[in-house]
């Protein structure tokens, strides 16, 4: 194991803070989106927003990394400020984000797709290593991503920030749309990737599929965070939780 992810482990063990927000409020334009958002997620951690559309989920992410209009509050990543900087700093200071869209590029093969984005922090992942996470990728490897089925293009989403050495991931709606197999199947690889000590900050609505992944849930509502629930408490939240989110 590397010292980078031994490093994550350790920080998990001790609870450290690996991202905190506080007070986060953003805008699209004239539209005010999120009203004081607060979350906190611990190195080693896998954590889920959880809420209907509408509720703010992709805007926090997008205002973790610095995309969208207009932010205040605060966001501190491994304690350092970067509620002022640009995203591409952000991206350089060790945090991945895959869109909801994906965004991988149609017209290169899924080898390129991997090795296109640059390495911004020692500690990540040699592309034998990431073949072996995803064997569908690891096949179509020569394939172009206009011939990817929607399953393995997501996958291939998620695999091209691994190489770039990001400790902490933001995956916006990974399983949204896809084949019961090809969701079962991104659940046993966020669970692989906390096995080998990375933090994943995850926005979902399948709440069955999060609670297979979480570690802890955070609720939004109207730009709001407006319940947590450990993933050990599940059972005894399911009546709110269903008033939440329908569930």
């Amino acid at each position: 194991m590397s010292a980078t992810l031994e490093a994550a482990r350790s920080g998990a063990a001790a609870g450290q803070a690996m991202l905190e927000v506080k007070g986060l409020e953003a805008w699209y334009g004239e539209s005010h989106i999120l009203h004081g958002v607060g979350l906190e997620i611990r190195a080693g951690e896998v954590v889920t927003l959880l809420g209907r559309n509408g509720a703010g989920k992709t805007t926090t992410l997008r205002a973790i990394m610095g995309l969208v209009g207009r932010r205040s509050g605060s966001i501190r990543f491994n304690g350092r400020e970067t509620i002022n900087d640009r995203s591409d700093r952000i991206a350089r200071a060790g945090i991945g984000y895959c869109p909801e869209e994906r965004g991988i590029f149609a017209s290169l093969t899924v080898t390129e797709n991997l090795l296109l984005p640059p390495v911004v922090q020692p500690g990540g992942l040699e592309l034998d290593t990431i073949y072996a996470l995803f064997p569908n990728l690891k096949e179509r490897a020569n394939s172009p991503g206009t011939k990817l089925s929607g399953g393995e293009q997501q996958m291939l989403a998620i695999a091209r920030i691994l190489r770039t050495g990001a400790k902490l991931l933001l995956l916006d709606e990974p399983s949204e749309g896809l084949a019961p197999v090809i969701v079962q199947q991104i659940g046993r690889t966020i669970r692989e990737l906390k096995q080998r000590g990375f933090t994943v900050l995850l926005v979902e609505q399948n709440f069955r599929f999060a609670q297979t992944v979480a570690d802890r849930h955070y609720v939004m509502e109207h730009g709001r965070v407006v319940d947590t629930v450990a993933n050990a408490d599940l059972a005894a939240s399911m009546d709110r939780l269903h008033e939440y989110l329908g569930v």
